[in-house]
């Protein structure tokens, strides 16, 4: 017995056996967690589900996905190492796309391929895993848009010793409302300075915070325009025909205090002399909306607080109008009948039974009315087009007492050709610019077009206040940073009157619209809270204009607290009008920085990558010299004076958005 004892002993005591190596290949994971840009991650096939295909190399295994494209794996520390063969996917099209591959290993990049692209050879991947718990793969755009940009991970596989590496989601990050509670006393906000035009129409409703009431008064208001003391609206007609500039200085007092501020009307020829800032349907409602939804807009508008931030107006997209027939777009039997009256008149569909009232409804708030259309016959969605009648309908917009008008190309590609000149492209936009400029009231005019043939650089000269610079933000919600660094590079155009538009405000509950040309009802926006506040920031860093296209009916602290940082939206609103100049960080970072007007500086610290970094502002590589008193705009916390820099930790996908003034002596 004891002999068998300590042979017992003895074989306990002896080494483990080292577990035998096993392996799992890449596509056998949960692919669903795997993110792709365009359409979704495909195991063992092309992201267009044709072979994997290398430089003519073709693949069994693997998996193919497209830029930006993110997947996340657990591992328990016992994994060996990871290898593949990366590469852009033959069937992109030799030439085309570029994809940079990146792997992270507990949040630390430990490998990565630098810009490839279709014809260049596959690379080989051998990482050590020895010790990691995260493994994370990459694809990104290479810098340059997403178009082409098909991935593959060939041959990729996991060596492991422990448990079975496991896909899984990133993260979750909670929702930190950032900005304070508006205090009682009152402050007013918004712009400094509001353009009009001689003798026409006078509407503006003071953005003021506190606890009402609050009592309002003003001094200098040009002739003709009246202030509502208990409301804070100036309305009138007014009277001056000639240009002039009114340095008028706005009141507001309640029972915690009293504030005041200088407001420079220019009337003149130049309309939004800041970036518009208001609410649009299209996001959440698209073919779906009707005149009680945009009057729920303008209620909730003042409700909610937003216009006391500084959002004016409430904007109709497409499908208001009447459609021929039913279509994958249009379902609905009361959006159809006949486009125009037998004048020749634009006819609103049965949804929208009174244009004038629901402009009066909208103005009765102090707040101004949008309304959209397209150059060519039909809209995006099928409805009436403005195709010769461009005269009558600027003459009804006005009439009805609209204040905006969004300018779709839509289907006037079918008349300018398919490669039309740059006079082509002007051409529609020349004529309703004109025309609108004849009408009896400001309408601020939208060019909706794309960036074709840079509108940044003759928008202005057509009669356009803000343009479009790039295709639908709502189709690659994912590529936020890249739109608004593209959008950056067009800085120099960006004015006041002239606005560069890289899209719509997309957070809260939005809609989706899927490229199979259905619409889906409202959802949480996929966005983390901080991209969310990152896109805020890039916005306002743009100069661009704000428009939110989120369910009103449906606002949420966390989105409001987004929305009406009246802090970061002065960024936005500064009279200077400028643009925020990029400086490059890292492969993953960048700041944006902009002048303001009191001669501060707004600076932006951006992390685009999936993991934490540190970002740091030097102030001599920014232009600034001496120490500088640094405040946090999304926090409206003072945070002292720093001598040569200001570093933050920003989170993977956010921003950090400061303001500094030279440090007094």
């Amino acid at each position: 017995m004891k002999t068998m004892l300590k042979l017992v002993l003895g074989l306990l005591a002896l080494p483990a056996l080292a577990a035998e190596p096993q392996s799992v290949w890449l596509a056998d994971l949960d692919l669903k967690l795997m993110s792709s840009g365009w359409g979704h991650a495909v195991a063992n096939r092309s992201v267009t589900t044709q072979e994997l295909a290398i430089v003519g190399q073709k693949f069994e295994r693997g998996v193919g996905t497209h830029a930006e494209s993110v997947l996340n794996i657990q591992l328990d520390g016992a994994a060996v190492e990871f290898t593949a063969q990366v590469g852009v996917d033959d069937h992109a099209g030799k030439g085309k796309g570029s994809v940079d591959f990146q792997i992270l290993c507990d949040n630390r990049e430990v490998w990565q391929s630098w810009p490839m692209k279709c014809g260049d050879a596959a690379k080989p991947v051998r990482v050590p895993l020895a010790g990691v718990k995260s493994l994370v793969l990459l694809a990104g755009d290479g810098g340059d848009g997403v178009n082409s940009d098909h991935a593959d991970w060939a041959e990729a596989k996991i060596t492991f010793t422990g448990a079975k590496p496991e896909a899984v989601a990133m993260p979750r990050e909670e929702a930190r409302i950032l900005t304070p509670p508006a205090p009682a006393a009152p402050r007013i906000n918004g712009p400094r300075v509001y353009g009009v035009r001689p003798g026409h129409p006078f509407l503006y409703r003071i953005p003021c915070t506190g606890e009402r009431p609050i009592k309002f008064s003003a001094q200098h208001l040009p002739a003709g325009v009246s202030l509502n003391e208990s409301t804070g609206i100036l309305s009138g007609d007014l009277t001056d025909r000639s240009d002039r500039t009114y340095q008028v200085v706005l009141r507001a007092e309640n029972a915690h205090g009293k504030c005041e501020r200088n407001f420079k009307v220019v009337i003149g020829d130049t309309l939004a002399l800041t970036p518009p800032m208001g609410w649009n349907h299209w996001y959440t409602h698209y073919n779906r909306i009707t005149d009680e939804l945009m009057r729920q807009a303008a209620d909730v508008m003042v409700s909610s607080g937003m216009a006391d931030a500084g959002y004016q107006y409430v904007n109709i997209d497409d499908c208001w109008m009447n459609a021929k027939g039913l279509s994958k777009y249009q379902t609905d039997e009361k959006r159809v009948g006949p486009e125009r009256d037998a004048s020749g008149n634009i006819v609103p569909n049965a949804y929208f039974p009174n244009m004038k009232a629901l402009t009066d409804y909208i103005h009765g708030k102090g707040l101004k009315a949008g309304t959209y259309t397209s150059p060519g016959a039909s809209t995006c969605a099928g409805f009436g087009g403005a195709l010769g009648h461009e005269a009558q309908d600027a003459k009804q917009f006005a009439d009805w007492g609209f204040d905006f008008l969004k300018y779709d190309w839509c289907s006037y590609g079918r008349v300018a050709g398919k490669q039309p000149d740059l006079a082509a492209m002007q051409k529609p936009y020349r004529l309703m610019g004109d025309l609108l400029k004849q009408q009896n009231r400001d309408i601020v005019f939208n060019l909706c077009q794309y960036g074709m043939g840079d509108v940044w650089k003759w928008g202005a000269e057509v009669g356009g206040h803000c343009w479009r610079t790039a295709g639908d933000l709502g189709f690659e919600l994912n590529r936020v940073f890249e739109v608004a660094l593209k959008n950056a590079e067009h800085r120099e155009w960006s004015k006041p009157g002239a606005w560069n538009d890289p899209d719509y405000i997309q957070i809260g509950m939005i809609g989706t619209q899927t490229r199979r040309g259905t619409f889906e009802l409202a959802h949480p926006c996929p966005l983390t809270p901080s991209e969310q506040y990152a896109f805020m920031s890039l916005w306002c860093m743009s100069a661009a204009p704000l428009f939110y296209s989120g369910d009103m009916g449906q606002l949420d602290p966390f989105t409001l607290n987004v929305l009406c940082n009246p802090e970061v939206l002065e960024v936005d609103q500064d009279e200077l009008g400028q643009c925020g100049r990029v400086v490059p960080v890292g492969k993953k970072t960048f700041i944006m920085i902009k002048d303001m007007a009191d001669g501060s500086k707004a600076i932006g610290l951006f992390n685009r990558g999936v993991v934490p970094a540190r970002v740091k502002a030097v102030w001599s590589e920014l232009g600034l010299q001496g120490k500088q008193r640094v405040r946090d705009l999304w926090r409206q916390q003072d945070l002292g004076v720093f001598e040569q820099g200001f570093e933050a930790g920003v989170p993977r996908r956010g921003g950090v958005l400061i303001r500094v003034w030279p440090a007094k002596p």
